[in-house]
């Protein structure tokens, strides 16, 4: 068994809960959850929805562990997880009823880097109409993208999508958006 505290590793952690102990799993999870727990805040509405986002990312973290090769750190193996958990979660959102608005980001925590006026700006209101009307795809690269001003990159990283295909996705995605704000009666 591995002393499972602040110092130990995240390697030598996933090492430790691959022979069995457990509570190193248990320190991995208390390191990275608010990180997983801020990223699913962008896509889900309320805190159980987030809450469920972020246990669903932890069981599948422990149960694929083994496929964790260490090339890059497990944050990074984590987040992506929890990205195509987001994605899924918006993928059934979409199927079963409207798609998640900017307003619910913003209630679930995520914090915007400019102040927003005291009163709606009809334009941002309808900024915000415009998102929800974007595929899970779409919302997916533009969140990204734009509101947690995340790298082509580590887009790629964090979706598994090849830097260009990120490329492709958003020019498509602001071209959506952009023709969601052009003709908002469409």
């Amino acid at each position: 068994m591995v002393s499972a505290d602040s110092s130990t590793p995240d390697k030598q952690l996933v090492a430790a809960t691959l022979a069995g102990d457990d509570d190193a799993f248990a320190e991995l999870t208390r390191r990275h959850k608010s990180r997983v727990f801020g990223v699913a805040a962008r896509f889900a509405r309320d805190a159980s929805e987030i809450e469920d986002i972020c246990q669903d990312v932890f069981v599948q973290a422990y149960f694929k562990l083994r496929q964790f090769r260490g090339d890059s750190p497990f944050e990074h193996w984590v987040l992506r997880i929890t990205t195509y958990r987001c994605y899924d979660y918006l993928r059934k959102r979409r199927r079963s009823g409207p798609a998640i608005s900017v307003d619910a980001m913003l209630e679930a925590g995520y914090e915007p880097q400019a102040a927003e006026p005291a009163e709606p700006h009809p334009g941002l209101e309808r900024l915000h109409a415009a998102l929800a009307e974007l595929s899970p795809k779409e919302r997916l690269i533009i969140t990204l993208l734009e509101l947690e001003e995340r790298t082509i990159q580590e887009i790629a990283e964090l979706t598994g999508w090849s830097v260009s295909n990120v490329k492709v996705r958003a020019f498509r995605a602001r071209a959506a958006l952009r023709k969601i704000m052009e003709n908002p009666n469409e």
